[in-house]
This record gives C-alpha cells, sequence and structure tokens, in this order.
C-alpha cells in the first residue's frame, strides 16, 4: 500500500510538472559535464537507457538524506539498465570537495559537476522553475520526462517512479 501511494504522488507531481507544457528531456542530453574525476562525459551517451537524474549540493540536508537510498535503487535495479546520475549544483573550483564527498556518501551511482548556473539553467528546463534542492526526473527509455519531484524522495517513492521505465 506504501508503495502504491507513493507511486500516485509520484504520477501527481509529474501530471502536475507537464500538464501545461510538455517538458522536453532535450536540454540535459545536449549537455557535456565533467564528472568526479574530471573526465567530461556527454550526456547522449546516456539515451536509450531509464535514467534517475538527481540534483543535489554538499550543504544540502535533504539531499544528503536520499543519497543512500539513491545508492541503493542503483545497486538494486542497474542489471536492469538502471542508471542513475548524481549532478553536483556545485562549480568546477570545488571539484575536489565534491568528490571527496561524494566518496564519503558512497554515491555508488555516476556523479557530474554540473556548475551552479549551468545546473539552475537545466533544472528550470526540466520542470523546475524555482530550482530548489533536491531535484530529482525521471527519463525513460524513449528520453522522456516520465515524472520529477522537488524535495527529497523516499526510497519507496523512488521505487515507485522506476519501475514503469524498466
Amino acid at each position: 500500500m506504501k508503495r502504491l501511494i507513493a507511486g500516485l504522488l509520484f504520477a501527481v507531481q509529474a501530471v502536475s510538472a507537464g500538464a501545461a507544457e510538455q517538458l522536453s528531456a532535450t536540454p540535459f542530453f545536449a549537455l557535456s559535464l565533467p564528472g568526479i574525476d574530471r573526465r567530461p562525459i556527454a550526456l547522449a551517451s546516456f539515451k536509450g537507457q531509464p535514467l534517475v537524474v538527481n540534483f543535489w549540493a554538499r550543504w544540502c540536508a535533504p539531499c544528503r538524506q536520499e543519497i543512500p537510498d539513491l545508492a541503493a535503487l542503483h545497486a538494486r535495479y542497474k542489471e536492469r539498465g538502471l542508471l542513475v546520475i548524481g549532478i553536483a549544483v556545485e562549480d568546477a573550483e570545488q571539484h575536489e570537495k565534491v568528490r571527496d564527498f561524494a566518496r564519503a556518501y558512497e554515491m555508488s551511482y555516476t556523479a557530474l559537476i554540473g556548475g551552479v548556473e549551468t545546473s539552475i539553467e537545466l533544472m528550470r528546463s526540466l520542470g523546475n522553475s524555482k530550482a530548489g534542492l533536491p531535484f530529482t526526473v525521471v527519463i525513460d527509455r524513449d528520453g522522456r520526462i516520465r515524472g520529477s519531484k522537488l524535495g527529497a524522495m523516499s526510497a519507496s517513492e523512488m521505487d515507485a517512479a522506476v519501475r514503469p521505465i524498466l
């Protein structure tokens, strides 16, 4: 029952986020961002895979709270093709701090550094007009945004959000 309710809450957020306008993941796939190893990664390389894209920052307490659940989600569904991508809303000069944070929090999924301005612009284009954190977007294999949430997601909400895209 808890998963059903979480799924319905996420579905309502997905509908409200895209009801007035159909949001596109195109701005996401158009970017190239550095990983925590400083190597640039073309986000277009993730096309065709189910994605959970989570925007976070080191100073964001709710972000810290959901990171272990994102890591568990990644571990649980990676064999089914799910990719969890964390985009740090931090600037490149914070690279070492972001890298150390990702290691300390055992972020076993892909961690990228988005830069503050680029990340805010991207979040807004994906439906987060307030540019608040954390912000999570679920994208299906066809590159369509299937849902999003501003604020921390519980493990059951994450699970409910990804099941339809696997």
